[in-house]
């Protein structure tokens, strides 16, 4: 089992930068798939990026060129290294952890354990 605390959210201006952390404890991130997800009031969750046990990554179209997936074995920790960003990304920012292990998962479904979220803001 793995426990998920993500931090780095805030309130930021039309094409700024955030990078968000998912620190991890109780198991390595290297041992799960690992997932970004975005959420709105009222809306359903939705996939942003995702990062395979090998380092394979995939995004979602709108944030791709903008967004990038990492992850530092060392510190154990996820990170969401967010550019240029829109009024429209504006969310809570959740990681996720699949114990799946495969590429390519972006379903909430699919995905096993989850951190407690961190607001994004982007102002015009």
């Amino acid at each position: 089992q793995v426990q998920l605390v993500e931090s780095g959210g805030g309130l930021v201006q039309v094409g700024d930068s955030l990078r968000l952390s998912c620190a991890a404890s109780g198991r390595a991130v290297t041992t799960y798939t690992m997932g970004w997800f975005r959420q709105a009031p009222g809306k359903d969750r939705e996939f942003v990026a995702g990062l395979s046990p090998s380092g394979g990554t995939w995004y979602i179209a709108s944030v791709k060129g903008r967004f990038t997936i990492s992850r530092d074995n060392t510190k154990n920790t996820l990170y969401l290294q967010m550019n240029s960003l829109r009024p429209e990304d504006t969310d809570a920012y959740y990681c996720a952890a699949d114990r799946g292990g495969d590429w390519g998962p972006t379903y909430t479904s699919s995905y096993d354990y989850w951190g407690q979220g961190t607001q994004v803001t982007v102002s015009a």
